[in-house]
């Protein structure tokens, strides 16, 4: 009786435990235990001779590296929700599928992104940092220190009404915020009217018209720079811009200048357009407290990793079985 080979699959950083002892027990898997960003000639040097190779968001998966793999990779199956960072186009031109982990990042990332429309208007970085930055120097509660801004009764501009916009709507919604949104099409009737959302079909308009902008939507050649610097001088000089989805989605260069020039209140900012590196202006205007900054950290919860490990070994066992995975990424068309 023969056994069956276990596919090859390379793994390019840390997972939890649980994930990576599943994963070895079902392929032969090679881990990244050192969790150290793997060189281009590293992966080039794995796409040769794995049956699959399972990358994150820091891997950048172009048309070169994927013109380097061997004959026998079939399947990238990428741990994230996102597939910006790989040349989907050159893998189907290539025979090779790709696959993602979607849906299972959608609460947590929605609970950070209320976090952050909570942080920014009520100063929460700049006040934490009052009793860590200089401990015991703290006079005591004054009646008008520290003031910052109420959010019940505002509005918020939901850019991308997708599961996950959709998700900080109805938490913006349970805080008193009237919920308007911008997306490629309505969102079904029945979400609107538990939302009470108002649908706006040009964007310009809404961005005038909120006091928060909750930027939600994904990464695409059509979302490049959408919050563009035409576009952020449309917003109030009282509005908060708040970014839990990819970098490339604002204009950095023109958010940093308008916040300089004290033309919006503030912004809260979980990714950045040329991670890992964070503009040093931006840095600046953190500890002007005029933006929160985190690293790239709105997914990051325990449960959700097992999750999109999960996802990544179903998406495995279902082609290597023969079948079509259920999480199949197909090209921009």
């Amino acid at each position: 009786m023969t056994t069956k080979k276990k596919p090859r699959v390379y793994v390019t950083r840390k997972l939890p435990d649980a994930v990576e002892t599943r994963m070895r027990e079902l392929f032969d898997a090679e881990l990244n235990i050192d969790d150290r960003p793997r060189t281009k000639a590293e992966l080039i040097e794995a796409v040769r001779s794995v049956d699959v190779l399972v990358p994150t968001v820091t891997d950048r998966i172009d048309a070169e590296l994927i013109g380097e793999a061997g004959p026998q990779m079939k399947l990238i199956a990428s741990f994230s929700n996102g597939t910006d960072h790989i040349d989907v186009e050159a893998a189907a031109r290539r025979g090779i599928t790709v696959t993602n982990t979607p849906n299972v990042l959608t609460e947590d990332t929605a609970d950070m992104t209320m976090a952050l429309i909570l942080a920014v208007p009520r100063r929460l970085a700049e006040g934490a940092r009052v009793l860590t930055d200089n401990p015991g120097e703290w006079a005591g509660w004054s009646p008008t220190w520290m003031l910052g801004r109420r959010i019940h009764g505002k509005r918020i501009g939901i850019v991308g009404m997708g599961r996950i916009g959709t998700a900080v709507a109805r938490r913006a919604k349970a805080f008193g915020l009237s919920i308007h949104y911008h997306n490629r099409k309505r969102v079904n009737p029945a979400t609107e009217d538990e939302l009470e959302a108002t649908y706006w079909d040009s964007l310009d308009q809404m961005l005038a018209r909120v006091d928060i902008v909750s930027v939600n939507c994904p990464s695409t050649p059509a979302t490049y720079h959408l919050i563009s610097a035409r576009r952020l001088a449309l917003l109030q000089p009282t509005s908060y811009i708040v970014n839990t989805a990819r970098g490339d989605v604002i204009d950095e260069a023109a958010l940093i200048k308008i916040l300089r020039e004290g033309k919006i209140a503030g912004a809260g900012l979980d990714v950045f357009e040329n991670e890992p590196a964070v503009n040093p202006k931006l840095v600046k205007l953190a500890n002007e407290g005029k933006v929160v900054l985190l690293p790239h950290m709105s997914s990051a919860t325990l449960e959700g990793r097992i999750d999109m490990g999960d996802k990544v070994i179903i998406n495995i066992r279902t082609f290597i079985d023969g079948h079509r995975p259920p999480n199949r990424v197909l090209p921009f068309r």
